[in-house]
């Protein structure tokens, strides 16, 4: 694993130095990006820091052992996250390449994609999204995206990266407490703000080609953050490649898969599912029961990982995921892969990866998302130690 910590302290190293000329601005891209909406945030608040000392006098008990939040080699913001967003109209894209990731995220009738080969180096973005604001949050190590709303009470939190790790997972923390919070859960788990948990919001990781199909006018994260980064390179090389181990994970990986294995996982309340990737390919389309509910869980190839080659462009396809609750109007539907898309055996209708019909009788509907993870076991069993696998 030394290799991965040489990584994490380049990254660190990289994120100290200043703004400078973009790769975009540098490749000669002529659009300029825009500043979307924005919202003030809450002033820092004069309590104490859990970036100092979780257990000191004045705070919450944390709700994990502090002995169990760990450094992981950059500091406070040593990764930095993006505070103030730019923008580009879909169509003005072109440092994307067809199969690469994106995450994509719906607020209102609001649509942002946020190319992984951009997050992967800056792990938080605090935005507005249809007036909302929010923070996207993208955590390699565990192979996670998670997107917030990141208001709590009469505060509008900002967050930053605090260069420690939780089961192997991102540590964030706002700055107006300086509470911890997991970014697998969105939950504080130390501080002021403990035991407050953040609304999530669904969010899928799926091809440029795919979303820029779906939402043509939709804006996309620009690559002019204000640093100076190697976007489109990966700095994790190799590292979802399933007969290697997770990066200064310390506790006990459930044996029932190996700890690399690609799920969906799916969470409701106590209640929780992962279904196998790999399977999920194959198959391409899983019925779930979750909470007593029946969720759809389908796959589409055309996606590549962003931790597997040193270019994200060049990983290997390992699809889109996305579920949903299969039903429009009051009727249920089943589903059934069609081409690279979907049908549904009721109306014929076929559906795209995000849900939305594009030909048949229910053309112009959308089916109701449901927030998940693409992720690896070993994260997901440990933050949900009782889920079920399927299949």
């Amino acid at each position: 694993m030394r290799g991965f910590w040489i990584v994490l302290v380049a990254v660190a190293g990289a994120a100290c130095g200043g703004g400078g000329e973009s790769t975009s601005r540098r490749a000669g891209k002529a659009a300029a990006p825009v500043s979307l909406a924005t919202v003030e945030s809450s002033p820092k608040e004069n309590v104490p820091s859990a970036l100092d000392s979780a257990e000191q006098d004045g705070l919450p008990d944390p709700l994990v052992n502090p002995s169990e939040i760990i450094s992981g080699g950059p500091p406070p913001e040593g990764i930095p996250p993006i505070d103030n967003p730019r923008f580009h109209p879909a169509a003005d894209v072109e440092f994307l390449k067809d199969t690469e990731p994106v995450l994509a995220l719906r607020v209102g009738d609001d649509d942002r994609a946020y190319p992984v080969q951009i997050m992967t180096w800056h792990e938080i973005v605090n935005d507005v999204v249809g007036g909302v604001p929010v923070s996207v949050s993208y955590c390699p190590l565990c192979n996670s995206a998670v997107a917030y709303d990141r208001r709590v009470g009469n505060r509008v939190l900002d967050f930053g990266t605090s260069g420690r790790l939780y089961q192997s997972a991102l540590v964030m923390y706002d700055r107006q407490t300086e509470s911890l919070w997991s970014h697998f859960t969105g939950q504080a788990v130390a501080g002021v703000l403990t035991g407050t948990k953040l609304e999530l919001f669904p969010m899928a990781t799926v091809s440029w080609a795919d979303w820029r199909k779906a939402h043509p006018d939709g804006h996309v994260l620009s690559r002019e953050t204000g640093h100076t980064r190697n976007y489109g390179t990966n700095p994790y090389p190799g590292y979802d490649d399933v007969s290697t181990s997770p990066f200064l994970f310390e506790g006990k990986v459930d044996g029932r898969l190996a700890a690399k294995t690609k799920v969906v996982g799916i969470r409701d309340g106590d209640a929780s599912v992962a279904v196998v990737n790999d399977e999920l390919v194959r198959r391409r389309v899983i019925d779930v029961e979750l909470a007593g509910h029946r969720l759809v869980v389908w796959s589409k190839p055309g996606t590549v990982s962003a931790l597997d080659a040193s270019s994200v462009a060049e990983g290997r396809d390992v699809g889109a995921t996305g579920v949903f609750v299969p039903a429009t109007g009051g009727q249920e539907l089943h589903f059934e892969a069609a081409g690279d898309g979907f049908r549904d055996r009721e109306t014929g209708s076929t559906w795209d990866v995000l849900g939305r019909a594009t030909e048949g009788p229910l053309r112009g509907q959308s089916l109701e998302p449901v927030e998940h993870v693409d992720t690896f076991w070993f994260a997901w069993a440990a933050f949900r130690p009782e889920t079920t696998i399927v299949p």
